[in-house]
């Protein structure tokens, strides 16, 4: 005969679910004792907030369903929208926000701008019918030049907060969220001189956006110090075309044909095209042709050769990013103007010291 336990004892976390793991387990995943484990899922108080998470992280690992009472309700919806997500930067990007956002008990909405599909206007207007509680834009329309930005300013004015990463707009008073493009570029260009090459080229993106202007900008700067290039010299070492495997792959054949012996791009996916132009025309890199990537986004290290790239601090930009949007949810204003995070270096096996004659 099976009794159930007497009403207002507390339960064992395998009482849960019939098919739970063993406390054991939990508090083994979490790095926890069984003791911190069981306060927590029996909803007792006296546990620090990111212990608890961990332990909710635990089970949500072990792929086990959180009991009712540690089910948290949401705070509201945040709006995510994202150019696409082919180019591996960005669901790495949407991964951390959402990650910061459920931590603080706000469920996000992804929302994709596919080709043929709903503009950021128009996904913005969906947003807003569903009630959010504020939006966060990553590489939108804030970064074209050539966009009005008139669309921002009228969406602070229904009172929706919100906040933009990659890519700054003075016209726009918000907070914006962005990496260094320019020492990014100084970085890159240093890292080659060192090894030698004197004749390096940059892939970048159309030139309307503004991470393509600021990392232009760096380049030819660098080259004038580096090599005394003037402005008009450097330039012609720019290729401007799209941010894709095609773009990178035409704007490096078009940097060796101008005898570059290395080739800077704007991002992975354009690096990867890099080092395809090169292999057709039976050149090996590093050996022949050094590439450097921007990003570092995931997996990149497993291509062949690893790929040397500038790392952009997607952890701490996106959590600054929603950091200063959760408080202005909470009517907290934060400054309006942009967060400048540094990118770092790493080098990997797509570059190496110059082949001389």
């Amino acid at each position: 005969m099976t009794t159930s336990p007497p009403r207002g004892a507390e339960r064992s976390p395998r009482d849960f679910d019939r098919g739970a793991p063993r406390l054991a387990d939990i508090a083994a995943q979490a790095e926890v004792s069984e003791a911190t484990a069981s306060r927590v899922l029996n909803g007792k108080a006296g546990v620090a907030a990111a212990t608890r998470r961990r332990v909710l992280a635990a089970l949500d690992v072990l792929g086990y369903e959180r009991p009712v009472r540690l089910k948290r309700r949401s705070a509201g919806l945040v709006g995510l929208v994202i150019p696409e997500l082919t180019n591996p930067i960005f669901p790495a990007f949407a991964q951390v926000v959402e990650q910061v956002l459920a931590g603080h008990g706000y469920t996000p909405m992804l929302c994709t701008q596919l080709p043929g599909g709903a503009t950021e206007d128009e996904l913005v207007e969906q947003l807003e019918a569903r009630g959010v509680s504020g939006i966060v834009f990553l590489s939108g329309l804030h970064a074209d030049t050539t966009a009005d930005p008139g669309r921002y300013l009228e969406l602070a004015g229904r009172g929706v907060p919100f906040v933009l990463i990659n890519g700054y707009n003075p016209h726009v008073p918000v907070s914006f969220v962005s990496p260094d493009d320019r020492a990014a570029m100084r970085m890159a260009v240093r890292h080659l001189a060192e090894l030698g090459h004197e004749r390096i080229g940059l892939a970048v993106g159309p030139s309307r956006y503004v991470p393509s202007r600021r990392k232009a900008e760096g380049f030819t700067a660098a080259l004038h110090e580096h090599f005394g290039l003037a402005q008009g010299e450097a330039e012609l070492l720019v290729r401007n075309t799209l941010f894709t495997v095609e773009g990178g792959h035409a704007a490096a054949s078009a940097l060796l044909d101008a005898g570059c012996t290395a080739v800077v791009c704007g991002s992975d996916m354009m690096a990867l095209g890099a080092v395809r132009a090169a292999r057709q025309r039976g050149l090996t890199v590093p050996g022949d042709v050094s590439v450097v990537g921007f990003d570092d986004s995931p997996l990149i290290a497993f291509t062949d050769p690893p790929l040397t790239t500038v790392r952009q601090p997607v952890q701490a930009m996106a959590s600054a990013a929603v950091g200063a949007l959760l408080e202005e949810i909470d009517g907290n204003p934060v400054q309006r103007t942009e967060f400048v995070f540094q990118p770092e270096l790493v080098v990997r096996g797509s570059t190496a010291a110059v082949r001389r004659g």
